[in-house]
């Protein structure tokens, strides 16, 4: 029996290990513990083969809540991979970290404008924080800061109003071009879109209601296409994703209704550089599911079931990250500790685990790869 599960093993990893293209690179994960002691970003090497081991623990200077934020985008990393941004939801500011090879070095933290600040967003040298002050008796705003050469933020816009006082905002995102923001509201079913000039002064909203129920988390394509998870309000097996098109007039445009997943409370939402693969985590299910997207931003569920991967009853995955190269996804699941890793199959999008770690605090909110 022994003989035989070990041969077992040595497959499924061997399968697993094949579906890592040889151009892959490595990189990092990062995540935080949103300690309300003292908010720490736990850092993990990434080899090639999508392995991931723990070489860091810095503190932000700041203090979580100890507990999820019900966001995505708690952390964010510019294009040029130069900055860490992290959201103190205790001490109501963002902590800038310079990226290492193997450390990140505190740049300092700032003010983020606001209360209780959940979902960062950052194009170019203009970054956005989402203040969820509503869930504290204050109001959910926007603030946006200018990035300097050095990492300190300038502040550009602060108190920037949703379309409500309290609306249960999970999350806030630049559009590629980075002249459009949005910002998904749980309790309204409504998607904000603020025009950005060319300063980084945000505008608006203007106000959409989504196709789904309960949008969360979100990821934009290259052609302007928008992914939006629906978790209707985590009815079980209602859990599906929405696409749409949006035109510089920044009016969204229904592609793909409500794509179900036939899973539970699906909330954050990744996809890969080239556009042809989105995926969800389901929290209350404990699985990720994958969607082939079409050239016009169509999604098409990969597993009828819903079921690309998944990481274990109670996990409740919660956030996930895909690397540079769109070859790994990772999912931290506080529900059970873990970060998972996968790699993508690139030829139908399956997805096939190759690393995991391991005792993460219940707390742990957050993630981004590269």
């Amino acid at each position: 029996m022994k003989l035989k599960l070990g041969c077992a093993l040595v497959v499924m990893v061997a399968i697993a290990l094949s579906t890592v293209p040889a151009h892959a690179a490595a990189g990092a994960v990062y995540t935080m513990d949103n300690s309300s002691s003292g908010n720490n970003v736990l850092m993990y090497s990434r080899s090639v083969d999508g392995q991931i081991s723990q070489i860091g623990v810095f503190s932000t200077g700041g203090t979580g809540t100890g507990k999820g934020l019900g966001s995505q985008g708690a952390l964010a990393i510019d294009a040029s991979n130069r900055f860490l941004f992290v959201v103190n939801a205790g001490s109501n500011d963002i902590s800038v970290f310079r990226i290492g090879a193997n450390s990140l070095n505190l740049v300092g933290h700032t003010a983020s404008g606001g209360t209780l600040p959940i979902s960062l967003t950052v194009h170019d040298n203009i970054l956005y924080v989402l203040n969820n002050g509503g869930a504290v008796g204050g109001s959910d705003t926007i603030a946006g800061f200018r990035v300097g050469g050095n990492g300190h933020l300038m502040p550009i816009v602060h108190g920037l109003s949703l379309s409500g006082q309290s609306v249960s905002p999970p999350q806030i995102g630049f559009n590629v071009e980075g002249n459009l923001l949005l910002v998904t509201e749980k309790s309204t079913n409504n998607i904000d879109v603020f025009a950005v000039d060319d300063d980084g002064t945000a505008t608006g909203p203007t106000v959409h209601v989504s196709a789904g129920q309960t949008p969360f988390g979100f990821a934009f394509g290259k052609r302007d296409e928008l992914f939006v998870s629906d978790a209707f309000s985590g009815t079980a097996n209602a859990g599906a994703v929405s696409s749409y098109v949006i035109p510089e007039n920044g009016v969204l445009r229904t592609v793909t209704g409500i794509a179900d997943d036939n899973q539970t409370a699906p909330c954050w939402v990744a996809l890969t550089n080239d556009d042809r693969f989105a995926y969800t985590t389901n929290t209350g299910s404990g699985v990720v599911s994958g969607y082939r997207v079409g050239f016009n931003g169509a999604l098409q569920l990969l597993n009828a079931n819903g079921q690309t991967a998944t990481t274990g009853t109670g996990s409740g995955p919660i956030d996930l990250g895909i690397s540079n190269d769109s070859q790994f996804v990772y999912v931290l699941a506080p529900g059970t500790g873990i970060i998972e890793g996968f790699a993508i199959s690139s030829s139908d999008g399956s997805l096939f685990p190759v690393t995991q770690a391991s005792s993460l605090p219940s707390s742990a909110t957050g993630l981004v790869a590269r």
